[in-house]
Parts: C-alpha cells; structure tokens; sequence
C-alpha cells in the first residue's frame, strides 16, 4: 500500500516519510501529470478533502491511499486571519516573507506586540475504504517582530505555549515534537493502522 501525498513538494514528501516510514510515501506529480487543485473550502478540513480527493479520483491503483493537508496560523484578535489563507495571505502568488510581512503590519496596524494565537493542521485521506480527517493545533503567542531564522512561514513570529523562544529559534527537532501537523500526523498513522 502506497501514501500518496497530494503535493508536488518533495521537501513535504521527505517530512511525512519520516513520520510514516513504514509506508511508502510518494508526491502525487511522481505518478501522473501535476494539475490545479482549486482550494475552495472554508475550512482547513475542507481544503485537505479537495485536494485528496482531486487526486484520488486521478489514481489508477484505488488500493492507494491519497494523504493531503492544509494548515495555518490564525490570529483570533484579527478575526482568524490569515487562518485558510496563511499560505496566500498577502495575495494568491505571495511568498512567504510577503505573507509574514502583511501579518507583522496587521497586529502593529492594531498596535498589538503579542497576541494569542494557534496553528491547526487538517490531515484528510481518501481511499478505498472511505474518507477520513483528523486536526492537530499548536497554540501559543505571535508577535509582531521577527526572532530567529529556523522553519519558514510564520515561524519566526509564533511563540509556542511553554516556551519563550519562537518557533523560529527553536531547533526543528523540539518543533517536530509537538507542532500542530506533527499532532495530526500521529492520529494520521493511527488511522492509516486501521486501513491495513
């Protein structure tokens, strides 16, 4: 039984590998024509379910399992924002850096230093036997300045509860330990045992 990852990012196939090494996991665009997944839902777990089952549909092998996610940061204090947005936040081709600068300027628009805040990650996978989706969150604080230079998106902006470090001076090891996806990874595995 193969994982298929709806993602063309191998640098996100490599980070689920490790999580589920007994399976192996592969990017949808290894197998077939990569294609527009339009992202559509309003929640994270409808997003996670486009994409998964956009791809599922495309399988030639339905004994597959296709494994896709969504996530982001949400600001309550800002109305949830960015939340589905995270990745397209200060516009739909907008990097990353552009995507944390437009937040930074949100809380100090509002004259906030430090607000709480909490990422969710929403896993869907669709098979053969059904569709599931589980969430994992990381709450904490995001302040308006960057700390440190590890992780990417809003890492270095998001301090995590328990600790006074950003996620961006944070060693990735301690951040893989706990973060939001590492969260819905686990129950991810948990379902995928099911499906044996």
């Amino acid at each position: 039984m193969r994982i298929i990852l709806a993602t063309s990012n191998h640098g996100k196939v490599k980070e689920f590998q490790s999580w589920i090494s007994e399976y192996e996991v592969v990017a949808y665009s290894d197998i077939m024509a990569p294609f527009d997944i339009d992202e559509t839902g309003s929640t994270f777990k409808e997003n996670a379910l486009i994409k998964a089952r956009a791809v599922y549909e495309k399988l030639e092998n339905k004994n597959d399992i296709v494994l896709s996610d969504d996530s982001g940061i949400s600001v309550p204090l800002l109305g949830g924002e960015p939340g589905i947005y995270s990745a397209r936040y200060a516009g739909i081709n907008a990097n990353a850096k552009e995507n944390f600068t437009k937040l930074i300027a949100a809380l100090k628009d509002k004259g906030i230093q430090k607000t709480p805040a909490f990422y969710t990650a929403a896993i869907a996978l669709v098979c053969a036997k059904g569709e599931f989706c589980v969430h994992g969150w990381m709450h904490g604080d995001a302040i308006a300045q960057e700390r440190g230079t590890n992780g990417f998106g809003y890492d270095p902006m998001f301090i995590p509860c328990g600790y006074n470090q950003t996620l961006g001076e944070l060693d990735e090891s301690v951040k893989k330990a706990f973060s939001h996806r590492a969260r819905a990874l686990e129950l991810a595995y948990i379902v995928l045992k099911s499906l044996k």
